[in-house]
């Protein structure tokens, strides 16, 4: 990516680190000043620890277990002590701490693992977020599981025009719980993919970021693309049309990958090619990283198998699981973002 865009994230990390940092000391002056207690607790707590040191400085291992003891026996005590004075004033025993956005990395944007320093999910979102999702899941705060209005489908059934036995809404109440299935055994390799299949206006894209909401909270990593764009997108990176040199790496690595109007792209043998080996690599990836795929099209199963070949058709029914959209364009009815 962007190394002036790194950089800039970067600044803004520190920023909001250091302000939740000064908003926590803010906190602890204004509590000392209503009870100077808190205070003398923190000195005396730093008094002993200095002096149990020093004691144990030429001190015998049998000497300097009984000082460590003691020093935990008298710093658990102050610490207790703390707490209750802190609780008395309707204060979390936390109170004291910054409020960071991000509990993994301390909005660092970097964790340690395995000895080495990685990227927080966090931050690979941000970066998502700005160099490949940009408005394309910018309602997320509106669409999301609590605000799915399910009124907004009908209750009434048409065998003969939606081909099912239940109605819209019925047939959304069980999409749902599908979705939260596959929220809640993400993780589970064996859990599959998705795709959402049936006309505009139906849900599909409301259901896709009530998806990406819960995983979000999760910190998992959410990637978003429609088709025709990722196609043209991961070309132009291939014979170096595009600055954008990791979006291929990224398509592929993400926890979830979002490809969005599948079947609305002019297909060509590049094309299916290239999906070919995205569905695949993410698919062998669940053997050492847990990556998952929704994809949402106007396709029905068979015009999908029928457009992308066979070899891809047979990923779709072995590794995905199909959730049929059907009813009347709820674009159409509501007149609030909702569903």
């Amino acid at each position: 990516m962007d190394n002036s865009l790194l950089k800039q994230i970067l600044i803004e990390y520190d920023l909001k680190r250091n302000k939740a940092i000064d908003e926590a000391e803010s906190r602890k002056e204004k509590l000392l000043e209503i009870n100077p207690k808190i205070a003398e607790i923190d000195k005396e707590l730093s008094k002993i620890s200095i002096d149990s040191a020093r004691n144990m400085i030429n001190s015998s291992n049998e000497e300097r277990e009984k000082i460590l003891s003691e020093l935990k026996k008298k710093s658990n005590s102050l610490i207790k002590e703390k707490n209750s004075i802190i609780k008395e004033l309707f204060k979390s025993t936390d109170y004291f701490e910054p409020k960071f956005e991000c509990r993994i990395c301390k909005d660092t944007g970097f964790v340690q693992k395995n000895d080495k320093s990685e990227m927080c999910s966090c931050l690979k979102q941000k970066i998502y977020d700005i160099a490949y999702n940009k408005s394309n899941m910018g309602n997320l705060e509106f669409e999301n599981f609590g605000t799915f209005n399910i009124r907004l489908f009908s209750d009434k059934e048409n065998k003969e025009k939606y081909k099912s036995d239940i109605s819209p809404r019925e047939n959304m109440n069980l999409l749902r719980e599908k979705a939260n299935n596959f929220i809640q055994n993400f993780d589970d390799p064996q859990e599959k993919n998705l795709i959402f299949s049936g006309g505009t206006g139906l849900g599909k894209t409301f259901l896709t970021n009530c998806i990406a909401n819960e995983l979000l909270k999760e910190g998992k990593t959410v990637l978003y693309q429609t088709a025709p764009i990722m196609f043209d997108e991961i070309f132009d990176e291939k014979y170096g049309k595009s600055n954008n040199t990791e979006l291929e790496k990224n398509i592929l690595t993400s926890d979830l990958l979002i490809i969005d109007d599948l079947g609305t792209e002019k297909v060509s043998d590049n094309k299916i090619e290239e999906l070919f080996n995205i569905i695949n690599t993410r698919l062998l990836n669940q053997n050492h990283k847990i990556t998952k795929t929704i994809i949402s099209t106007n396709l029905t199963p068979q015009e999908l198998a029928d457009t992308y070949t066979l070899r891809i058709g047979s990923r779709f029914a072995g590794s995905y699981r199909f959730l049929r959209f059907f009813g009347e364009d709820i674009r159409l009815k509501k007149g609030k973002k909702e569903v």
